[in-house]
């Protein structure tokens, strides 16, 4: 059933900006006076359709192949790769036969519509929601790195009070992209020192591999929530609410003490000294052989805080972070083309997206996680890949710069390979998104 809502969730947020992407060229076009023969969610490959209906000239559907959308669009080379209407006389309702200026407007429409469309989902999530963080001061026990943390140097404990030098008001500044992408400096105060520790270019390989948990968190103390029937914490006698204050003696106060503890333990057995309504009691558990014992914590609750925005107030703080949302993507995209980051830990295909909506609907990831893919897909199609928006506009740009257009011949073959290239990358995260799924099992 989780399959069911993830791939729901992807296909309901994905076919929403595809269609609204595909109007964005349509009505640019229409706007020109260029006629526009098909609107399909989805391709109809083979000139096979799950859905079409004919309505003022236009050919409306639902392809069978759920790789995106496409308008079909008189007098271009595009993907259908008409080449038979190519070769007659152009008509004046054609793309080709528009100046070079309006033909760019149409291919930018889509592009357009997206960034429209993440600036209003974001600006609605923020008239919804507001902002909710969590005060740095708060942190009061420091934090608790995890590997991708303690492999850049941070330790348990330490407070970190400044990026950059600039003072941290948000702890959620800490995992930003601000912090993951510009190879940051964070400023941290150990013991009674100050020190400073560089984030490294390539720590998105790492978080790609171990989760942004294993980054850090906030250090808290803890108690039982509940232990799992049957669980070596169960037969141990562990109950809800007990504090676990020593293991073989050793004093435990924080949930990262307990867990490498438990990790320096596995397989063993080992003494448990348990805080129990006011009373210290004594038990032994067996460790399992990955170092747990069968029980979820309840963390020290920390301080949020939630700032609130008018309606038209929203609107510069929704539009701020669709704008940091295609920016901070960008970095991104360069690290890949700089060798910082590994592809094969950055791209993912629909199987990947689909488990970051994760395997119950709630309305304010989706609706986040479907404005941050409007931008992405915005800056995907800015890419000069021919067959993609940006490709065209390149070859239209040229054009404008030449003061004639590239031959036909020369847009078909690029047409042929950007579709390839397109292809293959599809491919590449497809297989990189099944291969990381099979060996995480």
């Amino acid at each position: 059933m989780s399959i069911v809502i993830m791939a729901g969730q992807l296909l309901l947020g994905l076919s929403i900006l595809v269609i609204l992407h595909e109007f964005g060229h349509f009505i640019a076009a229409r706007a020109f006076g260029i006629k526009v023969e098909k609107f399909y969610l989805f391709f109809d490959a083979w000139n096979f359709s799950l859905f079409k209906f004919n309505y003022k000239g236009v050919e409306y559907g639902i392809g069978w192949l759920p790789l995106g959308g496409y308008v079909k669009i008189a007098g271009m080379i595009d993907e259908s790769m008409d080449t038979e209407q190519m070769a007659g006389p152009p008509q004046p309702w054609e793309f080709r036969s528009k100046p070079a200026w309006q033909r760019l407007i149409v291919m930018l429409g889509g592009i357009i519509v997206n960034i429209i469309v993440g600036i209003f989902i974001f600006w609605m999530l923020t008239v919804s929601y507001g902002e909710s963080y969590t005060p740095n001061e708060a942190i009061k026990y420091g934090i608790a790195p995890g590997k991708v943390g303690t492999k850049i140097g941070l330790q348990a404990g330490d407070k970190i009070y400044a990026i950059n030098g600039k003072p941290i008001e948000r702890f959620e500044d800490l995992i930003s992209p601000k912090v993951l992408l510009d190879n940051t400096v964070l400023n941290v105060r150990r013991g009674n020192q100050n020190i400073d520790i560089t984030v490294p270019p390539s720590i998105l390989n790492d978080i790609s591999d171990e989760g942004i948990s294993e980054f850090i968190l906030p250090r808290s103390k803890f108690s039982v929530d509940s232990v799992v029937k049957g669980s070596n914490a169960a037969m141990a006698g562990l109950l809800k609410g007990d504090s676990i204050v020593a293991i073989n003696g050793s004093p435990i106060a924080f949930f990262d003490q307990l867990s490498k503890t438990l990790a320096d333990n596995k397989g063993k057995k080992v003494q448990l000294d348990v805080k129990r309504k006011g009373e210290i009691k004594q038990l032994t558990a067996q460790v399992t052989n990955q170092g747990t014992l069968g029980f979820s914590r309840k963390p020290d609750e920390l301080e949020r805080k939630t700032i609130t925005y008018g309606f038209f107030e929203s609107l510069p703080i929704g539009a701020s972070r669709a704008i940091s949302t295609f920016r901070d993507n960008a970095k991104g995209l360069g690290k890949l083309f700089t060798g910082d980051v590994n592809p094969r830990k950055a791209v993912s295909s629909p199987i990947g997206i689909a488990t970051m909506y994760g395997d119950q609907f709630d309305w304010a990831r989706f609706w986040g996680l479907t404005g941050l893919l409007s931008m992405v897909l915005a800056l995907m199609n800015l890419l000069p890949i021919p067959a993609l928006d940006g490709g065209h506009s390149l070859f239209l740009i040229i054009e404008m710069i030449k003061g004639k257009p590239l031959s036909d011949k020369f847009l078909e073959r690029a047409q042929l390979v950007g579709f390839v290239m397109l292809i293959s990358l599809m491919v590449f995260a497809f297989g990189n998104d099944i291969l990381k799924h099979v060996f995480s099992r």
